[in-house]
């Protein structure tokens, strides 16, 4: 598949296309700072972003986009800032979800949807709802998720199994493990983007990460586009992925 904009061409192998692809969306803040903007303009224009990027990955035939929407972290920013973050699913919602809906995607969350307030809850559940039938991209949003907290507890959840009897030290191993994560339906993950020039995971999907490609782009998020996915799909497809052996 050739995809062309402002001269710039990347060949990408259809066969060849990443199942997974997670994104930690790094650099709204600072893109609207350089244009003299509040922070909440940067998370507005990023909902813009997680968009596009979703219905393009649709259209490669990528099965699952997971999104590190916010952090179990995130709480210590400005109230102002955090207040309005939980207000942007209903905007995103409202502007998008016909059309996702139109598009075969399906939506879904990790994280702890219970510390959201009530009314971005609601929303959050509703769209998963309508969209629960449909079949092409899981597009899923890692929302007041963290990746040391999502093992810690699973941890006592088969903490708790062993307790109860229901299984012993014996049945726990890593296919075990992996069932019981927030992310079990979700195919692993092949490729993880990082916008904004940062070189570091920031406690996401920290045990699904484990075989994934990473790459990092200089490029905030709000300004991430078609063609610079099909950039981290070229640089993905240009990988020898061993998980651990010897290629033949």
């Amino acid at each position: 598949m050739l995809f062309n904009k402002k001269n710039i061409s990347y060949e990408l192998d259809q066969d060849n296309i990443p199942g997974h692809i997670a994104f930690i969306m790094d650099g709204n803040g600072r893109w609207a700072k350089k244009r003299k903007m509040p922070r909440t303009y940067g998370h507005h224009e990023g909902t813009k972003t997680i968009r596009k990027i979703a219905l393009e990955a649709n259209r490669l035939g990528v099965k699952a986009m997971t999104v590190y929407a916010f952090s179990t972290e995130n709480f210590k920013r400005d109230i102002n800032e955090v207040n309005y973050i939980f207000k942007l699913p209903k905007e995103f919602f409202d502007l998008y979800l016909k059309e996702l809906i139109e598009n075969n995607v399906q939506l879904r969350y990790i994280g702890h949807l219970e510390m959201a307030p009530k009314e971005t809850r609601d929303i959050i559940e509703k769209a998963i709802s309508q969209t629960s039938q449909n079949t092409g991209l899981i597009l899923t949003f890692a929302f007041i998720y963290g990746g040391r907290d999502e093992i810690v507890e699973t941890t006592k959840e088969l903490c708790q199994q062993c307790l109860d009897g229901k299984i012993s030290v014996d049945n726990i191993n890593e296919d075990y493990f992996e069932k019981h994560l927030m992310t079990t339906d979700l195919p692993p993950v092949d490729l993880m983007i990082r916008t904004s020039g940062e070189y570091r995971l920031s406690n996401f999907m920290l045990w699904q990460l484990a075989y994934a490609e990473f790459v990092f782009t200089d490029i905030h998020w709000p300004a991430f586009d078609e063609t610079e996915l099909h950039r981290c799909i070229a640089i993905y497809q240009g990988r020898e992925r061993r998980f651990g052996g010897v290629l033949k």
